[in-house]
């Protein structure tokens, strides 16, 4: 920003605050907004009997990041464990694999969507996704399908869990 200004007398205007000859000045102005990004719950997803071939859930989470990040997603055990026996027992298996995908709108500054899917066990070892460059202001929609169980009799009987940590920071 640029001002004109003209060589004006100021009574009471010390010799070292006396005005110069200048034409122009420049004036700084600036602010800042803080970062924000915020996740919404969500609820756990219970598959019921597993059992059932084919089974899958969605979920959109409300999301928002007022600047670029990343997402980091990890599992703890990569597939749903038997919560008593996770490594099965003789030809039943006590893990069941899953697929997990994230859907999410950016803007960067026009819209465009992101996808990505990952299997339980790159999230063992932990997945993540970039906005590159892009920010996030409309959810995100998260989908879990199951897989098929590897031991030959199928799944031991008992309880299945997992537990799915998303964490997002700035890039």
């Amino acid at each position: 920003m640029a001002f004109s200004l003209g060589v004006i007398a100021c009574p009471g205007i010390s010799q070292a605050d006396a005005i110069s000859d200048a034409r122009e000045i420049e004036l700084v102005v600036q602010g800042s907004i803080r970062q924000q990004c915020a996740i919404g719950s969500i609820g756990d997803m219970d598959f019921g009997n597993l059992e059932r071939r084919g089974l899958g859930a969605e979920a959109r989470v409300a999301f928002h990041c007022n600047m670029p990040f990343t997402m980091m997603i990890e599992a703890q055990n990569g597939a749903l464990a038997n919560t008593l026996m996770p490594s099965g027992q003789g030809p039943y298996s006590g893990s069941l694999p899953y697929s997990l995908s994230v859907e999410m709108p950016l803007r960067h500054p026009t819209s465009q969507t992101i996808t990505r899917s990952f299997s339980s066990r790159q999230l063992q070892a932990g997945g993540s996704i970039s906005s590159n460059g892009g920010i996030a202001t409309d959810g995100m929609l998260l989908s879990v399908e199951l897989g098929q169980p590897s031991g030959e009799a199928g799944l031991l009987a008992g309880d299945y869990a997992e537990t799915i940590t998303i964490t997002v920071s700035p890039s």
